[in-house]
């Protein structure tokens, strides 16, 4: 059962929150090219398609943090404090997703875009992927494993 946990636990990370990560670093690109001559080339179309795919990614992400948790029980790892780290930093992620990126791409989808709003959404973007390599180191050094 272990074995089967730790499959899906890596694999619904990368193929679940990769893709979040990749869509929410690519939208400020195309949602600004959107908003110049190259609309017509089809950046709004990539825009929205990215934020589909972020919005999408997102839910199905959830499965991560879930499968890790059975995992960390099964391997009765709950106590650890690297465990605990990464589950905060999992919920910070997740709450910056869903409470800032998500909203901020679906307000500049349907408005006009202002440079100052794609930057904000670059540098959550680029906090989100850092939250997610941080988590990443945490599962293979392990500080403070029994």
């Amino acid at each position: 059962m272990e074995n089967v946990l730790l499959s899906v636990h890596v694999v619904a990370g990368i193929l679940f929150i990769g893709p979040v990560a990749v869509t929410a670093s690519l939208f400020p690109r195309f949602a600004l090219s959107a908003s110049t001559a190259d609309a017509a080339a089809g950046g709004l179309d990539a825009a929205k398609l990215l934020h589909r795919v972020t919005r999408t990614y997102g839910i199905l992400a959830l499965s991560v943090p879930l499968v890790g948790l059975a995992l960390a029980a099964v391997q009765g790892r709950l106590g650890e404090i690297w465990i605990t780290a990464a589950m905060v930093l999992t919920a910070v992620a997740g709450a910056l997703l869903v409470l800032r990126i998500v909203p901020a791409q679906r307000d500049a989808l349907g408005s006009a875009l202002d440079r100052r709003a794609l930057t904000n959404l670059r540098v959550m973007a680029g906090g989100f992927n850092l939250l997610w390599v941080i988590v990443v180191v945490l599962m293979i050094v392990r500080p403070g494993a029994e």
